[in-house]
């Protein structure tokens, strides 16, 4: 039997979050001011300028003019912040209007989804989750914010958090990962980027956790849809990527689209209110997603606009996307006694605060001093950093890196695509300003020779075919771009077969059956499926979206001027019907394992009706995955030795070190992302095989060998059961050192309670 020890720092987490997150987002003013200003503001508002305050219009980033409807409801305060505003001369325009002629003079806040760039386009968020560095997820928004800053736009609707264990799911692009260990590290950093030393500094832009919550669960993977997540389960895995986004300073946080367990995001009172304001202390902004206030009518949770404005005002929603549910009823549920005005107060205090934070109450408009640079030298070279340190290396038969002196024959439908390189949510980024590999490779001189062989990657002729196999017959080396456009992936955008598509496989074969190696580089916004291709290529680097700087990245890959660096921040899944699949699943009572799988050919016919290996598996691709959570080659090779760790028996008050040796066995400098895993064995709910605790980045010349050292404290052990008892239990723990999640040293260790 375990025994509970509900450790103090749980006692004190929530105490201490509330005072770093004012810390965070008031750095520099004075928060008590702040609260007399907005007091007396409300007190001042009428009913219908208290609601003007909640309502989030959307225009279209296009528009050529600005209507006078929308300006008239600015100047009569109807609106509190406007979305995809994006010619400077509107966002001045509309905000002299609400500074100098609407009732109180508050002025508004222009957003905009500025999600892994603005200009300068880095790799998609799951892309730079395959970095395993914090530093790069910080750097790619603070660029982003100085970016997008300096046309107006002071509020980012990123970064999501959403864990996400389904590739078929298109919004897997935006996620972090299947880890909520690796997707908080990342939380954190996106929001410190984006909302710089202080939020009231000009080049800072508020940041939202999104989608709050469980939104990557969505059933069968399919955008918008279903989840069903136990409450130990969402507050094991889902939530601590939102609490350590808080605890940075997020200034709001965006609803999901999805029902958990039965009840819209939107419209759920246990989230946002019992989690979000009395557990989490957040005393940000909370806005929906586009419309969701009113998709509750097609959840059958509402029964119509008014029905579900009163949902998500007594949720405790403060704004409202696009949608009028709030605009048009909260009057009058407030005079009918359905919401209270007291609530509504609530709203405006969480969207004023916001406001004061951003500093828009003293600097309402764009500062010209700033002159606005997009594409700078420093940027493009940090675009082209994360690219490098986000391309993971999943196969190589000693071909990479090339040589200079190759003949290479370079096709695919993605080796020239200089729009669909940068991926999704790039509605800022100039495919003019895109570094393809085609151009990168002639810019450096490179003996090569182009040829698309597809048109884009959905093309489903062969009419380009006996080129691109000529071309390949010429050259001593194949190097074929392949993936899926940007279009393909992102949201509303998801898949129920994530092979190549088009005819990009057919193309493949054909070129493999000149004997000439293969160097498969896949440009797409998910894992996709190679099975059916692995052993008809060489070596295979997973580049994701990459950005801007991408064929720069590739370039300096291949011939060896630098190694990838990336590891997988999911599971790579063999086939789509292997989905979800993920790390840290938990044991069943027959776990599959070798020594007891039998696969569909092995069987013989005419075999008698048993339950072959009796264990949890498929017959035809097995248990596992083609490639683990933190897989990623590179250039040289490692190997583990000597784990060790400081006591056998712990008490809950104390840390345990864990080290290991880790050694370069090859020939040239390298990086290894050494990773540490645990299992709780036995809980009061069953716990995950594995489940990722620190890592870190080494690098080591060749025959270097050193001593990595983890530390752990009982912390690290803390999880919610079914009876929402969040503690760590006594009993006994592995503990993994390794390279990826399906390999590594093992220890164990007792937890015992004093």
């Amino acid at each position: 039997m375990k025994y509970y020890y509900t450790l103090i720092v749980i006692l004190c987490f929530f105490s201490c979050s509330k005072k770093e997150q004012t810390q965070n987002t008031a750095s520099g003013n004075n928060a008590q001011k702040y609260e007399e200003v907005i007091n007396e503001l409300l007190s001042k508002m009428t009913l219908e300028e208290k609601i003007g305050q909640t309502n989030l219009r959307g225009t279209s980033s296009r528009a050529k003019t600005l209507s006078d409807e929308l300006k008239q409801d600015v100047r009569d305060g109807k609106v509190g912040a406007l979305l995809n505003v994006m010619r400077t001369e509107f966002v001045d325009e509309l905000q002299k209007v609400a500074v100098e002629e609407s009732p109180n003079k508050i002025p508004l806040i222009f957003a905009r989804d500025v999600i892994h760039g603005f200009k300068t386009m880095f790799p998609i968020p799951l892309g730079m989750a395959a970095s395993w560095d914090a530093d790069v997820a910080k750097t790619s928004s603070r660029i982003a914010a100085i970016e997008s800053s300096q046309v107006g736009v002071r509020w980012t609707f990123a970064p999501m958090l959403d864990i996400a264990k389904d590739s078929r799911w298109g919004r897997i692009a935006e996620s972090p990962g299947e880890d909520p260990y690796l997707a908080s590290i990342l939380g954190k950093a996106y929001v410190e980027g984006f909302q710089g030393d202080s939020l009231n500094n000009a080049t800072s832009i508020a940041a939202c956790a999104k989608h709050y919550i469980g939104y990557g669960a969505a059933i069968g993977g399919r955008d918008y849809n279903t989840t069903v997540i136990p409450n130990s389960l969402l507050r094991n895995v889902y939530l601590p990527p939102f609490e350590a986004a808080l605890r940075a300073g997020s200034a709001t946080v965006m609803t999901a689209f999805n029902e958990i367990n039965g009840v819209p995001a939107t419209g759920n009172k246990y989230l946002l209110k019992d989690v979000l304001r009395d557990e989490l202390h957040f005393d940000g902004l909370v806005v929906s997603d586009w419309d969701s206030v009113i998709e509750m009518i097609a959840h059958g949770f509402a029964t119509d606009e008014k029905h579900a404005g009163e949902l998500a005002a007594n949720a405790g929603l403060d704004m409202e996307m696009t949608s009028k549910a709030y605009e048009h009823h909260l009057k009058n549920l407030i005079n009918e006694g359905k919401v209270s005005e007291a609530q509504l107060n609530e709203f405006v205090r969480n969207i004023l605060r916001v406001k004061f934070r951003l500093g828009l109450f003293e600097t309402p408009y764009i500062d010209k001093s700033n002159e606005v640079n997009f594409y700078t030298k420093e940027h493009l070279s940090e675009a082209k950093k994360a690219a490098i340190k986000s391309t993971v290396l999943l196969k190589n038969t000693k071909v990479l890196p090339i040589s200079k002196q190759t003949k290479i024959a370079l096709i695919g439908p993605m080796a020239h695509a200089p729009l669909d390189q940068m991926g999704t949510w790039a509605f800022d980024g100039e495919k003019e300003h895109t570094v393809t590999p085609f151009e990168a490779f002639k810019t450096a001189q490179v003996n090569f020779k182009y040829v698309s062989g597809l048109t884009h990657s959905r093309d489903q002729s062969n009419t380009q075919f006996k080129k691109a196999i000529t071309t390949a017959k010429e050259a001593e080396v194949v190097v074929f771009i392949a993936g899926e456009e940007a279009i393909l992936s992102g949201e509303a955008h998801s898949r129920s077969n994530i092979d190549l598509p088009g005819a990009q496989e057919d193309l493949i074969k054909a070129l493999a059956k000149t004997g000439k190696p293969i160097v498969l580089v896949i440009m797409a916004g998910r894992p996709i499926t190679i099975t059916n291709i692995i052993d008809d290529v060489d070596a295979v680097l997973m580049s994701w979206h990459p950005g801007t700087m991408g064929g720069e990245a590739l370039h300096d890959i291949l011939f060896g001027i630098i190694e990838p660096q990336g590891r997988l921040p999911v599971s790579w899944p063999k086939t789509a019907g292997q989905l979800p699949y993920f790390y840290n699943h938990k044991n069943t009572g027959r776990p599959a394992n070798k020594e007891d799988y039998v696969a569909m050919y092995d069987i013989p016919i005419g075999a008698w009706q048993s339950s072959l290996g009796n264990d949890s598996h498929y017959l035809d691709i097995g248990y596992t995955p083609h490639f683990p959570f933190g897989f990623g080659l590179g250039y040289t090779t490692f190997s583990y030795d000597a784990i060790k760790v400081s006591k056998d028996t712990i008490n809950f008050n104390e840390d345990i070190i864990v080290k290991a040796t880790v050694s370069n066995t090859g020939k040239r400098v390298g990086k290894e992302v050494v990773q540490l895993y645990i299992r709780d064995v036995v809980g009061s709910i069953t716990r995950p095989v594995k489940e990722l605790k620190r890592f870190e980045h080494v690098v080591l010349e060749a025959g270097e060998t050193k001593d990595v050292t983890f530390t752990l404290s009982s912390k690290d052990f803390i999880f919610t059961n079914n009876a929402s008892v969040r503690a760590a239990e006594a009993g006994d723990f592995d503990v993994w050192v390794g390279p990826h999640a399906a390999s590594g040293l093992k220890k164990s260790f007792y937890l015992q309670k004093k």
